[in-house]
């Protein structure tokens, strides 16, 4: 059984593939104001996770890694709202963090993915899913799931059982 203990799932991904559809299948249940922090080492499949999640969400266009962008909107046709993906790896301060109108992005109602999020740890909601993504081998990828919130249990709950079929 993937649970260590209430609010956590850990799931080996044997492939891009599985780690992109383990991304849309958490974006199939995501609402309005959800916050999801992917950390994890440079090549770790965050991006790769992302785009799946965008793809679950409905996302018009595929979602790629705004490194250079910082942040990126994604449309999607069903209702017209916003899904904020953001990446902090050239973010070094809550300042520069807050230049780019995080609050704003927060308060939107859209979901926000957040790539390397310990860099402004300081400015995250208390309540949100942490996913640790980790190289395990070339192909293979752990991926370690902590709801931070009766929200994010929630989801977490349903993500396990459309994964697994337990909930």
């Amino acid at each position: 059984m993937p649970i260590l203990k209430p609010g956590e799932l850990d799931i080996i991904s044997y492939s891009a593939e599985q780690t992109g559809r383990l991304g849309a299948r958490l974006g199939t249940l995501l609402q309005a104001g959800d916050v999801l922090c992917l950390s994890g080492d440079m090549g770790a499949g965050k991006t790769v996770f992302s785009a799946g999640v965008g793809r679950g969400w409905g996302a018009l266009t595929p979602l790629t890694s705004p490194t250079f962008n910082l942040v990126h909107q994604h449309q999607r046709a069903r209702d017209r709202s916003i899904l904020y993906h953001l990446d902090f790896y050239r973010i070094h301060t809550a300042g520069d963090a807050e230049s780019i109108g995080l609050d704003e992005i927060f308060d939107g109602g859209g979901p926000v993915l957040l790539e390397w999020p310990e860099h402004i740890l300081d400015l995250l909601p208390r309540q949100h899913l942490w996913i640790r993504l980790r190289i395990l081998e070339p192909t293979r990828r752990n991926l370690v799931f902590e709801a931070h919130g009766a929200r994010y249990e929630a989801l977490l709950e349903q993500f396990q059982g459309m994964s697994y079929g337990t909930a």
